[in-house]
């Protein structure tokens, strides 16, 4: 087993498979035989499809040694979280209701992968129905954090977090309906980027809540997240939410610079009942961005102290309607935790859910106006360090609250507004990495990028590395 070429990023390894460095059928083969030693100590993957990615391995060496390079994930094995569609390929939604469903196609992101020449491993753990933050899954077996097995890989895209971070798969994708993306790259130590709401579609992506869902890449670095929204991004008409804005190559401009850029920091929600570890190395890294020229300026939301209200009262709802008929006629094939959550989204009124619209319009143009003022709004990603795997608390600063509550405190509003959201590493908090959250202008995601390699430029996690890895 190469450990080496493991722990390439992608950007990494096109160069050596574009350069006949190495072959996509010695990368693949090399990439399984790990992924049978880690993960069983994981629990990152749900099924592994090691003949069809041999098989794809194979072609994508034939059409690379013919002179048919498509581009960076060409000949490069991932997996993707077990809610975005393979077709004629299981995908369970790590349910027992869909356990045996098998969609007629692929999702728009897994053809657009295909169509790149992306390697396909296999179907990623996740939280039941994408409706959870701990990814304790009660079918497919909890999920462990490579930082300390003990701990959550927060979710729902826990799958996809710890495969990334303990290198059995190379990128992968998740999805974010109040921050199931950035929730487990926080965990993790990944790099994980929610886009603007419609750059990316959500075709063939089973949903959890219509108006909040979003696809995007969980990554082992900020250029591999560009990369694959490069690949994945553009219309698609058949998603009814998807914006007619042009693609772009993120990948190229994206420098570091951050001189004169303007940070906005809003001290009165997204400061506030923060685990004084965690706050301490997100102030560190604003602290060096100041250094490097950016320009500090507070920014006023007053909305924000309703955001978890309206992320509940859009989201219960939304999700409820979806999985109606399963709760009345097979309540007890759910999780009890997401049974739960599907009958208290049934008791919200018509009222409700439409006060809570006009709320979150409010607030979508206080974020307008605030980033009117400023480049990007910068904040911690989740406000706590993640708790052991079946506990449902945590401990902030000797307080103790509600875990999944608290870990989409910082996330949610951007789910509300649709703008696009950033989590990278920041730090390292109890031998746990600490993420740092950049929220920018609506398909400027560009710019959040940008400014999440300035963040990875300064090493934030030095020589730590997962317990779990190569």
């Amino acid at each position: 087993m190469n450990k080496e070429l493991l722990e390439k990023t992608v950007t990494e390894l096109a160069e050596l498979i574009k350069t006949r460095k190495v072959s996509p059928v010695e990368v693949t083969e090399n990439l399984l035989e790990y992924i049978d030693h880690i993960n069983p100590k994981t629990n990152a993957y749900i099924s592994i499809t090691a003949d069809t990615a041999l098989k794809s391995a194979r072609k994508a060496e034939t059409e690379i040694t013919a002179g048919n390079y498509k581009g960076v994930f060409h000949g490069v094995p991932i997996a993707l979280k077990d809610n975005i569609y393979f077709g004629k390929e299981l995908t369970t939604m790590a349910s027992k209701i869909h356990g045996d469903f098998i969609p007629e196609h692929d999702a728009t992101v897994t053809a657009k992968l295909r169509e790149a020449g992306a390697i396909f491993t296999g179907k990623l753990n996740m939280h039941e129905y994408a409706w959870g933050a701990d990814n304790n899954n009660p079918h497919f077996g909890a999920v462990h954090n490579p930082w300390n097995p003990e701990k959550i890989p927060g979710g729902s895209s826990g799958g996809s977090g710890a495969a990334v971070a303990s290198h059995s798969t190379y990128s992968s994708l998740g999805t974010d309906t109040a921050g199931s993306i950035r929730i487990p790259s926080a965990s993790c130590g990944t790099v994980g980027l929610k886009p603007t709401h419609g750059r990316v579609s959500k075709y063939g992506v089973y949903p959890l809540a219509w108006t909040l869902d979003h696809v995007g890449p969980i990554a082992k670095s900020v250029a591999d997240a560009a990369a694959m929204l490069s690949t994945i991004s553009g219309f698609d008409i058949n998603d009814p939410t998807s914006a007619n804005v042009p693609a772009h190559d993120y990948l190229s401009g994206m420098n570091g610079n951050v001189k004169g850029l303007r940070i906005g920091i809003n001290e009165d929600y997204f400061f506030k009942d923060v685990d004084s570890r965690v706050e301490k190395i997100v102030r560190d890294r604003i602290a060096d961005l100041e250094k490097m020229g950016a320009v500090i300026k507070p920014v006023s939301i007053p909305t924000l102290r309703h955001a978890q209200w309206i992320v509940l009262a859009t989201g219960l709802p939304e999700a409820s309607t979806i999985h109606h008929r399963n709760l009345q006629t097979r309540p007890n094939d759910f999780g009890a935790d997401i049974r739960l959550l599907f009958e208290i989204g049934e008791l919200f009124s018509g009222v409700d859910y439409l006060q809570a619209q006009q709320a979150r319009r409010q607030l979508k143009i206080e974020f307008v106006k605030a980033l009117s003022e400023v480049d990007v709004i910068i904040t911690p990603t989740i406000p706590l360090i993640p708790p052991t795997i079946g506990v449902d608390t945590v401990d902030i600063n000797g307080n103790t609250g509600s875990y999944i509550e608290n870990s989409i405190r910082f996330t949610g509003p951007s789910n509300l507004t649709g703008l696009p959201a950033l989590s990278v590493p920041a730090g390292i908090a109890e031998g746990m990495p600490v993420g740092l959250q950049i929220i920018g202008r609506a398909f400027d995601e560009a710019r959040i990028l940008n400014v999440g390699m300035a963040i990875e430029l300064m090493k934030p996690l030095g020589n730590h590395r997962p317990i779990l890895s190569p």
